[in-house]
């Protein structure tokens, strides 16, 4: 037999109950982005992501983790691990083809789209590009080398041993200097036969995974001139370092940094809030400045010393060169194979 103060215990607890999903529905929403480490990462964390947090009155949960992909592609589609995914194009490209990601992103998603350049949103970005940095050549300013003005200067005798580049079928930028060999030496970035002439002409060549390997090398003379983004470079400024970026005459290659929405995500209009909140012009001055990335957003209005080496001009950003990840991804098994026979010859 229910005593009375059971039967009205139960009651409360089914009350309780019944009352839940409106307790549920004011919960803080949850934003799960992908973002990179090191000063980026500091940056992000200690002001970019707490400000956002408190004008939007939800919590960003952020994986540095690299890699991100395959974490990404490991989780269902409707219920994805992210809702924003920043990567390179490289990757982006990837994803958008296995239906990961979106195609585009519009000023209808997200307003402050309507004031980038050409380029963060050309056919060879999917998603938005936000940042972009500049694949040319670091060099030592101590080794009696002139500042190279092509690409080919890297090639010159007198480097052989000390010149760096990458593991191509791990980075992308060692992936987009192949492509420019094909464009130097051939009839165009998707000149295979050509690019893989040249590369054979590179050896010996020192090779690294990433960017920061490379950057090592440069500052410890190990390499007098490697392929280098230029944020890589000039990051340093200031700290009496022997090293300097230069433009390539035939151009630079973008380096983009692209933020994408997944279509399975539950927070998408919270997902859209946060790539328009990166393209502000208050947001894109601060990263720019602290990492060296040149913005997307043409109103950004930078300091000087910035504005002098990055790509904040629309004739500055007509030397970059995108490229066609799309064609590269498809070929990428074939290219890997005979990359690594050539260089291991």
């Amino acid at each position: 037999m229910i005593s009375r103060r059971t039967l009205l215990g139960t009651s409360a607890v089914a009350a309780a109950t019944l009352a839940a999903p409106s307790i549920l529905h004011a919960q803080t929403k949850t934003l799960k982005i992908t973002t990179w480490g090191g000063k980026w990462g500091e940056i992000m964390k200690a002001t970019v992501l707490p400000a956002f947090e408190k004008e939007f009155k939800c919590t960003v949960s952020a994986d540095q983790a690299f890699p991100y992909v395959p974490k990404l592609q490991a989780s269902p589609k409707n219920d994805p691990l992210y809702d924003v995914l920043h990567t390179n194009s490289n990757e982006q490209w990837n994803c958008f083809t296995e239906g990961l990601v979106m195609n585009k992103i519009t000023p209808k998603e997200a307003p402050n789209v309507a004031d980038v350049y050409p380029w963060a949103v050309s056919d060879k970005i999917v998603g938005v590009a936000i940042f972009t940095s500049a694949i040319g050549l670091g060099f030592r300013t101590d080794k009696g080398l002139a500042k190279p003005t092509s690409w080919k200067d890297l090639a010159d005798p007198k480097l052989a041993g000390a010149r760096g580049s990458y593991i191509i079928p791990v980075n992308s930028l060692g992936q987009c200097h192949l492509m420019m060999l094909g464009k130097l030496y051939g009839k165009g970035l998707q000149d295979l036969d050509a690019a893989y002439k040249a590369l054979e002409q590179l050896k010996p060549i020192k090779l690294v995974d990433f960017t920061g390997q490379m950057e090592k090398m440069l500052l410890s003379g190990e390499v007098s001139m490697g392929v280098i983004h230029d944020s890589g470079v000039y990051r340093y400024e200031g700290q009496n370092q022997p090293v300097d970026f230069a433009s390539p005459s035939e151009g630079v290659m973008a380096l983009e940094q692209v933020l994408n929405v997944t279509p399975g995500s539950k927070v998408k209009e919270l997902a859209f809030a946060y790539i328009d909140y990166m393209l502000r012009p208050e947001t894109q001055k601060l990263l720019a400045e602290g990492v060296w990335y040149s913005p997307a957003n043409k109103k950004v209005k930078l300091d000087a010393k910035y504005d002098e080496k990055l790509l904040t001009t629309e004739a500055k950003v007509a030397t970059l060169i995108q490229p066609d990840w799309k064609w590269y991804n498809a070929r990428k098994e074939d290219i890997d194979a005979r990359v690594t026979k050539i260089l291991k010859g």
